[in-house]
C-alpha cells in the first residue's frame, strides 16, 4: 500500500478509522473523446495488476469486446514492496520502473498509487484510474473497431437497475471482503464479515433459476461480481478471515462464478493472485507464506 503526497511517493499501510478500513477515492476520471478513438484508437495503454480484481474487470471488458489489438496491456509484478508496484523490466511508454513514476507525470499530485490505470500515449499522462469509468468507455468508444461491437454489458435501457445492483455489489461484497480483511478491530471485524455474507446469501436466492444476476445475459454487475466470487475460496476465505463460508457452499454463485471464468480464463492467473495477497501484506501475513491449497476446478 502507498500514496503520493506533493508528487513523492510515501509508504502506507490501509487507513483504519475506529477499526475500520476505510478507501481512498480515485482522483483521474477523465472520459475519453470519441474523436481521439477514431484518429487513433491504439492511442490509450492500460496498465493493472492480474491480482486486482478492480483492474481484472478492465480485463474481462477489453476481452469480451475484443479489443486486444487496440489496447496494450502493462502488467505489475505480483508482490507489492515498500515501492508500491513495481515492473520486471522497465515499461515502454516512460521507462518507469514503479507505477509511482507515472503518477509522478502529474507535478504534485497527491492520492493512491493503483490499478488500474488507463494511459494516454500522445500525452503520458494519466486519463483515468476509476476502474467503473474505464469499463464503461471500454464498453463503447472503441465499438468502432472492436471484434464484438454489438455486446452491450451496459444497456442504457436498463441503467437504473444496473446501477443499483453495482452499488450493492460494490458495497456489501467487492469492497466488504476488504473492510472485513483489514478491519482491526473485532466488533468492525465481525459486522463486516457478516453483513458479507447475508447479502451473499441474497445473492445466491436472486440466482435461482437464472443464468446471470439480471436474467439469461451477462451485464455489467455480473462481472463486477465475478472479480470477488473468483479470488473468494483462493484468497479471502483464508487471508482475509471471510470464512464462514467457501463460495462452493453457494450452488448458484458457485456455478455463476464458473460460467464466467470459462468465457475469460486467459485473464486469469491463480499464482499471481495468491502471491500478491499474501506476500504484500506483512501486517496479516508477516512470514508471507502462500498457501498451495484449496483444490479448486472452475472448468465446467
Amino acid at each position: 500500500m502507498g500514496i503520493m503526497i506533493d508528487g513523492k511517493w510515501t509508504k502506507d499501510n490501509p487507513k483504519n478509522k475506529d477499526g475500520a478500513f476505510e478507501r481512498i477515492d480515485s482522483v483521474f476520471q477523465g472520459s475519453i473523446d470519441q474523436k481521439e478513438l477514431i484518429d487513433d484508437p491504439k492511442r490509450f495503454d492500460l496498465y493493472v495488476s492480474l491480482a486486482c480484481p478492480w483492474a481484472h474487470r478492465t480485463l474481462i471488458f477489453r476481452k469480451l469486446k475484443g479489443l486486444e489489438r487496440y489496447i496494450n496491456v502493462h502488467e505489475v509484478e505480483a508482490y507489492m514492496g515498500e515501492n508500491g508496484w513495481s515492473f520486471s523490466q522497465a515499461e515502454p511508454n516512460i521507462s518507469a520502473k514503479y507505477l509511482s513514476e507515472l503518477y509522478a507525470q502529474h507535478e504534485g499530485y497527491t492520492g493512491k498509487v493503483t490499478v488500474p490505470v488507463l494511459w494516454d500515449k500522445h500525452t503520458n499522462r494519466i486519463r483515468c484510474n476509476e476502474s467503473a469509468v474505464i469499463i464503461s468507455m471500454i464498453n463503447s468508444m472503441w465499438d468502432h473497431v472492436a471484434d464484438y461491437p454489438d455486446l452491450n454489458f451496459i444497456p442504457e435501457e436498463r441503467s437504473a437497475e444496473i446501477t443499483a445492483l453495482n452499488d450493492l455489489i460494490y458495497e456489501k461484497v467487492n469492497n466488504a471482503v476488504y473492510r472485513t480483511g483489514f478491519a482491526t478491530d473485532q466488533k468492525v471485524y465481525e459486522e463486516e464479515c457478516q453483513m458479507l455474507f447475508a447479502t451473499l446469501d441474497e445473492l445466491e436466492k436472486r440466482l435461482e433459476g437464472r443464468q446471470y444476476l439480471l436474467g439469461d445475459d451477462l451485464l455489467e454487475p455480473d462481472i463486477r461480481l465475478f472479480t470477488t466470487l473468483l479470488r473468494f475460496d483462493w484468497v479471502y476465505f483464508g487471508h482475509f478471515k471471510c470464512n464462514v463460508r467457501m463460495l462452493e457452499s453457494y450452488e448458484n454463485l458457485f456455478n455463476h462464478m464458473k460460467r464466467i471464468y470459462n468465457q475469460v480464463e486467459d485473464t486469469i492467473d491463480r499464482k499471481h493472485i495468491q502471491a500478491h495477497y499474501y506476500t504484500s501484506h506483512p501486517w496479516i501475513n508477516p512470514n508471507g507464506i502462500v498457501p498451495i491449497g484449496p483444490e479448486t476446478d472452475y472448468h465446467k
